[in-house]
């Protein structure tokens, strides 16, 4: 047997230790993905891991626009993750949409992870995939109020992301079904689902587990949530599911629905009044000359639609056949979801005569349901609780039931209650639509001119918890928070506010009411 020299051993053992010290202070800003190596910073005074503008598909341009997202081009070296990248093209939509990246593009396929500062691929903690709303008209994940300096405190991993939106993400004419085997629009919902698929492929290097996904969202995004659920791509992607204010149920107020048949009508007469007689004549238009047109008060709502591939039939359908996804769901709204109907004013006898325009021989029940009573302040108050049973919270409802009936998991129903003092975009001290945003994210702080309570940290750590448990278990109870029970047979919720309680619902016969007809609502 040759025996090695004393200098080629100690050659050897320095090379080791040399390559074993290199291993132990990799980098752990940078990190490796499919299409090449990412570096991200640190926030929140280095206690979380920020990796922004990410891009998770192809640019959606040229003649890649209102198509099914292609895969994102691999690069060599690494590339910089310290600034977020373009929102989703769109018109203004709501004042308190505030952008941190450089502004509009139809380039806007990114997505943003946070993790925690000591995760590494080892660390396989729950995976949170934030889904932000706009009526799928507005928004992106670099909205402050989504920031993720707080949420990966509590032992999870943050993705948030931007998914085409109106026009750009909802459009569908003939053409494009012919161009796709009869399957157009949802455009913005199929970016979604590849959002899912590189997480699936990626998010382990960041300290993700793929087999522990959640996905949330607000508004829009909860609508997106309860279709994410109901539509076969997107089986498998994600374990549990959080809805906040919103679902695909048919109610007042509906963001599509219809079937690729119907909607094309509707969206082939509209191109055809923009001079364009094909999809290249549609495609070599600019995303403004596009935007300026489907911003005007005669274009189409640009929404989802039953397409025959991402959606084979309408949500609620699926679930009513328990084909839906079968996992664990929490969701419910807030209790000043109609708030707008106090801009408005309303006066007992405004209160009678509207609910006997609105539900005619019906209108002696439902004034029980939502009394006008003796003064303004009770008309006022029975208007912002219709206004927010028919904007948000009945459809909502209707999810919750159907998952509960046929969905074989648990479910965990909310009715968030704190009302916010007034702020530069939220006059009035309401439990406002969107209100519940900064609390579950713990960003109270980036919501403009707001005066910030204890009782609103103390509810907004409360929630941080409740949902981050439930990403990790399915069940969002945890040491040092209430009792949140199951939205089992004596219909419990929990009552989200200063302090939180538990109990049966008492609403029931209002959504029963409401089961019978409810009037469209036009916002």
């Amino acid at each position: 047997m040759r025996r090695s020299s004393p200098g080629l051993c100690a050659l050897l053992f320095a090379a080791t230790t040399m390559m074993l010290a290199t291993v132990a202070h990799a980098d752990p800003l940078t990190v490796k993905t499919v299409q090449g190596k990412v570096h991200g910073k640190t926030i929140n005074e280095a206690k979380v891991k920020a990796f922004l503008g990410l891009p998770y598909a192809a640019p959606p341009v040229g003649n890649l626009r209102w198509k099914a997202p292609q895969s994102a081009a691999a690069w060599k070296g690494t590339r910089d993750a310290t600034r977020f990248g373009a929102h989703c093209a769109q018109g203004h939509v709501f004042d308190d949409m505030i952008f941190q990246d450089a502004g509009p593009s139809e380039d806007c396929l990114f997505l943003n992870v946070y993790a925690p500062a000591g995760a590494s691929a080892k660390s396989k903690l729950p995976v949170m995939f934030w889904i932000h709303g706009g009526g799928y008209s507005g928004g992106a994940s670099s909205e402050p109020r989504h920031n993720g300096d707080f949420l990966p405190l509590h032992g999870v991993v943050l993705v948030t992301i931007n998914y085409r939106l109106g026009v750009f993400g909802f459009l569908a004419t003939s053409d494009m079904a012919k161009e796709a085997n009869g399957s157009a629009g949802n455009y913005g919902l199929l970016d979604m689902v590849a959002a899912l698929r590189w997480v699936q492929t990626n998010i382990k290097n960041f300290g993700g587990d793929p087999g522990n996904v959640t996905i949330f969202g607000e508004s829009a995004g909860s609508f997106a949530v309860s279709t994410l659920m109901a539509s076969p791509m997107a089986q498998g992607l994600f374990q549990k599911g959080i809805g906040e204010s919103g679902a695909a149920f048919p109610s007042a107020l509906t963001l599509g629905g219809e079937t690729v048949t119907e909607r094309t009508k509707i969206d082939d007469s509209w191109v055809a009044s923009l001079g364009a007689h094909s999809l290249v004549d549609l495609r070599a238009m600019s995303t403004d000359q596009i935007l300026q047109a489907a911003m005007k008060k005669d274009a189409p709502h640009f929404s989802p639609v039953v397409d025959g591939s991402f959606l084979t039939e309408p949500v609620p359908d699926t679930y009513a056949a328990g084909k839906q996804a079968h996992v664990p769901l929490l969701a419910g709204w807030n209790a000043d979801e109609g708030s707008f109907f106090a801009m408005r004013g309303m006066t007992p006898d405004q209160w009678k005569t509207m609910a006997a325009s609105l539900f005619k021989d019906r209108a002696p029940e439902f004034l029980k349901l939502y009394p006008a009573g003796d003064t303004d302040a009770q008309a006022l108050r029975s208007a912002v609780d219709y206004g927010s049973d028919a904007f948000i919270a009945f459809g909502t409802w209707k999810w919750l039931e159907a998952q509960r009936k046929t969905g074989d998991s648990p479910v965990y129903r909310y009715h968030f209650e704190l009302a916010a003092l007034p702020s530069k975009y939220h006059p009035g001290t309401f439990a406002f639509h969107s209100d519940d945003i900064e609390y579950v994210f713990g960003t109270l702080d980036t919501r403009p001119g707001w005066t910030i309570r204890p009782e609103d940290r103390k509810l907004s750590d409360q929630m941080m918890g409740y949902w981050t448990n439930f990403a990790k278990t399915g069940d969002p109870n945890g040491e040092g928070l209430p009792t949140w029970p199951k939205y089992g047979a004596d219909d419990s919720l929990i009552h989200l506010n200063n302090p939180i309680t538990a109990g049966p619902d008492t609403l029931r016969p209002r959504y029963e009411f409401l089961l019978q007809g409810i009037p469209p609502m036009h916002m």
